[in-house]
């Protein structure tokens, strides 16, 4: 490892096969559904939400939106605000929320308080990545990657300051 380099936290081929599980486990919940709604959550989410779907053995249809609870300085400030909306009326579907960590809990509880009222038939969520001793809001996740301590992570999708999102594993990079 080069200096400044993320050292491995999850190694690749503990994602896939956790996330494989958490295919089958979507598939066999919503076998019955008919068709799936998965929403990622931009930008940590894309690779996740790629791996994950086309892993699933039920009829999906996927969207996108984009919020930002992050500042130019990487810290979290408790607010959240919507960047990019969903296209896709959700009215009466079954939804899928796919966000690639859970910090505070503050972008999935306003997330989950944005989609409730559009009246889906029904919303859950998927996470890669809780930071359980961060929580501030009681949020649930339906379907879980890995808990991890409180470091800051990067590869899969997830990013410090735009850099290492390509990375196949989840890596812990140093930060001041």
């Amino acid at each position: 490892m080069r200096p400044g380099e993320p050292e491995v936290l999850i190694p690749e081929e503990e994602i896939l096969r956790r996330v494989g599980e958490l295919a089958r486990q979507v598939s066999a919940d919503y076998e019955a559904a008919g068709e799936l709604l998965l929403v990622g959550v931009l930008r940590g989410c894309f690779i996740f939400l790629a791996d994950l779907s086309r892993l699933l053995a039920i009829p999906r249809r996927i969207d996108f939106m984009a919020l930002a609870a992050y500042d130019q300085e990487a810290a979290s400030s408790g607010a959240v605000r919507l960047i990019m909306d969903l296209r896709t009326n959700i009215e009466g579907k079954h939804v899928l929320i796919v966000e690639d960590i859970v910090d505070t809990g503050n972008t999935l509880e306003y997330l989950m308080n944005l989609l409730l009222p559009r009246r889906p038939a029904s919303l859950k969520t998927c996470v890669l990545l809780r930071k359980k001793e961060r929580l501030e809001k009681d949020v649930r996740i339906d379907y879980l990657g890995f808990d991890i301590p409180d470091l800051w992570v990067v590869g899969y999708g997830l990013d410090h300051m735009d850099r290492h999102r390509a990375l196949p594993f989840i890596g812990v990079v140093k930060t001041d």
